[in-house]
């Protein structure tokens, strides 16, 4: 399959959606994040200004493609007859059952979606969302099934903001996805002083809950853009991964393999996006992960790169696709 998604990927045109940030050379979820953070920042320099940021949840995504409307908009993109033949043969008649210990069910044949854990699901997701786009100013920010809107919302006017989300919502039904509203989420951020209750959205008559913090890629978000709750979360989750590299070292593994593990499970949990947020963390903040780091070292009994070497040595700033 990797070797048909190469294929694939070396007959895409440059043309793509610049806001889409799966699948592109020197693009990753690092830089997602700290797009959309910039655009809310630049934007929260100038007064009496804020930002509504929408962070969408489609309903079973990769299980609701239609493979003959995927096929039209990959030959509109320009891939060959030849591999959009081959990845409609691919999607249309899976055999599919299920297995439970020894009991198997019947068999069902399948011609909608992507099959789940397939490594060309995800890029043949974000191919046929790439004309999903902003209408207005707006910023439609894409990572495979992951879609933020974010608006700039200047003297209280979000006329724009809502009718960029009904065309969103109408994109969805035109092309068999719908936006799970239980799990869509959306975040105001507002330093102003003299702050005005905001109207709830409404998606297919239900309203979308309004959150003080959300988790985005793997960071967590708040909307005073702190990072303490980041920093607790993250911190948890690598104490819980210390315990294993004890045993690890009980085993009497060398260093070089512990680090290798250490690296892998603990430093991967530190620096993910780092360069967006560590910047503007506390010293509290900072402490409170370099003594993870510091741990780390103790159990191994080497030196690791401290938690600023990471930050500074991480390459910055984002990339154009194409």
């Amino acid at each position: 399959m990797k070797c048909f998604m190469r294929q694939i990927k070396t007959q895409l045109p440059p043309s793509l959606d610049p806001m889409q940030f799966a699948y592109c050379p020197n693009r990753s979820t690092d830089d997602d994040f700290s797009t959309t953070l910039h655009l809310a920042l630049t934007h929260l320099d100038n007064k009496d200004l804020y930002v509504r940021m929408l962070f969408n949840d489609f309903s079973s995504a990769f299980n609701t493609i239609i493979p003959q409307h995927l096929i039209e908009k990959l030959n509109l993109l320009g891939l060959n007859t030849s591999l959009c033949n081959w990845i409609l043969d691919f999607l249309t008649g899976r055999p599919q059952s299920v297995r439970i210990e020894n009991s198997i069910s019947s068999t069902t044949t399948l011609s909608t979606g992507a099959p789940q854990g397939c490594v060309l699901s995800p890029l043949l997701f974000t191919l046929l969302t790439h004309d999903c786009v902003a209408m207005h100013s707006s910023n439609h920010i894409k990572i495979a099934d992951d879609t933020t809107v974010v608006r700039l919302i200047s003297k209280n006017d979000e006329s724009a903001y809502r009718e960029e989300v009904q065309q969103l919502t109408a994109w969805c039904g035109a092309n068999n996805l719908s936006l799970n509203v239980d799990k869509t989420k959306e975040m105001v951020v507002d330093f102003r002083r003299a702050q005005s209750d905001q109207s709830p959205l409404i998606i297919d008559g239900f309203s979308v809950e309004m959150v003080k913090s959300t988790k985005f890629l793997g960071v967590h978000l708040a909307d005073n853009l702190t990072w303490s709750l980041n920093t607790s979360s993250i911190t948890k989750k690598a104490q819980q991964h210390l315990y294993f590299l004890r045993r690890l070292r009980k085993t009497h593994l060398p260093p070089p393999i512990l680090t290798m593990f250490y690296r892998g499970t603990i430093e991967s949990i530190l620096s993910s996006c780092i360069t967006a947020w560590f910047g503007n963390c506390t010293v509290s903040d900072r402490k409170t992960l370099q003594r993870i780091v510091r741990r780390a070292e103790k159990i191994i009994g080497v030196s690791l790169h401290s938690i600023m070497d990471i930050y500074t040595t991480r390459p910055q700033g984002t990339q154009h696709c194409g």
